[in-house]
């Protein structure tokens, strides 16, 4: 029970960081391409509170599936139409990616330097958030890249394939709750062996810096 609760605390500034630079990265790209949306509603910022959706926090710490608070994008101000969108629609998965790599480095330069002469119950709390980071970001990665309604890797299929998507888009997004529901309650074994490999990457990562 106490391991337990300890995971859930710890696991909030994971979710926190992998949340917010994924927000963050959709908003900075769609400002740098032209589109200040993001700016006006205050998106263009690393502050967690600008990102986090409560519900979808709860929700992720309950069911293990939340979200954030989606930056809204006109895709109108861009110069290049669908070409800028996808920019921006791809740079949240990747930020998840470079946070989860980052923070590999990071872990592996700590272990090596402190933890391994240094290890006692609080350099193990320490070792449990960064691992809960890196997990938690190379998640969002993996399943923001689904081609489902509502995702970014749905969105990425949009504007590959503008004219195909648009006319069946909207039927699909009527059930989106559906299908998130059905992912909530019965989870996504599918997605286990795509994060188990860039899990792997990222324990390469780490195991290298510190032999």
């Amino acid at each position: 029970m106490r391991e337990k609760l300890l995971e859930l605390i710890l696991i909030i500034p994971a979710i926190l960081i992998g949340f917010t630079f994924h927000e963050y990265a959709h908003a900075k790209v769609a400002d740098m391409l032209g589109d200040k949306t993001p700016r006006f509603q205050g998106r263009l910022t690393l502050n967690p509170l600008a990102h986090i959706d409560p519900i979808g926090l709860i929700m992720i710490l309950i069911m293990k599936f939340g979200w954030a608070k989606p930056v809204q994008i006109n895709r109108r101000a861009f110069k290049n139409g669908y070409k800028d969108d996808l920019k921006v629609t791809i740079a949240g998965p990747l930020a998840n990616l470079l946070v989860a790599i980052i923070f590999s480095v990071i872990f592996g330069l700590v272990f090596k330097f402190y933890f391994m002469y240094n290890y006692n119950e609080y350099t193990d709390i320490l070792v449990k958030i960064f691992n809960l980071i890196i997990v938690i970001n190379v998640n969002l990665f993996v399943f923001n890249l689904l081609p489902l309604p509502g995702l970014d890797g749905f969105g990425i299929l949009e504007d590959l394939f503008p004219s195909t998507f648009g006319r069946i888009a909207d039927s699909l997004y009527r059930y989106q709750i559906v299908i998130f529901a059905l992912i909530a309650f019965g989870g996504a074994r599918f997605l286990n062996k795509p994060t188990g490999i860039i899990l792997e990457l990222c324990s390469k990562i780490v195991n290298g810096i510190i032999s």
